[in-house]
């Protein structure tokens, strides 16, 4: 015998939101946005990764590889600002 709703039924997985049914990609739509956050694909050094696993302990190593390019990206920033007032300085003498 069919369930009654067994047409409603589809072959694409559907995950469930708080109150809402939402397929795999609305679903990743939903995180990132809520998030911030993008998953991608990166090809990494062996030893990057035994490294980053051994610093995080129980923790996610991919959160210690997104703060350090957090880092990263803050660094740059402040030495082009700090570039930038010696040229002013320099240019003022």
């Amino acid at each position: 015998m069919k369930h009654e709703n067994s047409s409603q039924i589809s072959d694409t997985p559907r995950l469930r939101v708080g109150l809402k049914d939402v397929t795999q990609p609305e679903f990743s739509e939903a995180l990132t946005k809520q998030m911030g956050k993008h998953k991608i694909t990166i090809m990494l050094d062996d030893a990057v990764v035994q490294a980053y696993k051994a610093r995080a302990g129980g923790r996610g190593y991919q959160t210690l590889i997104n703060e350090t390019l957090r880092r990263g990206l803050h660094a740059d920033a402040v030495k082009e600002a700090l570039r930038e007032v010696i040229r002013e300085e320099r240019a003022a003498i």
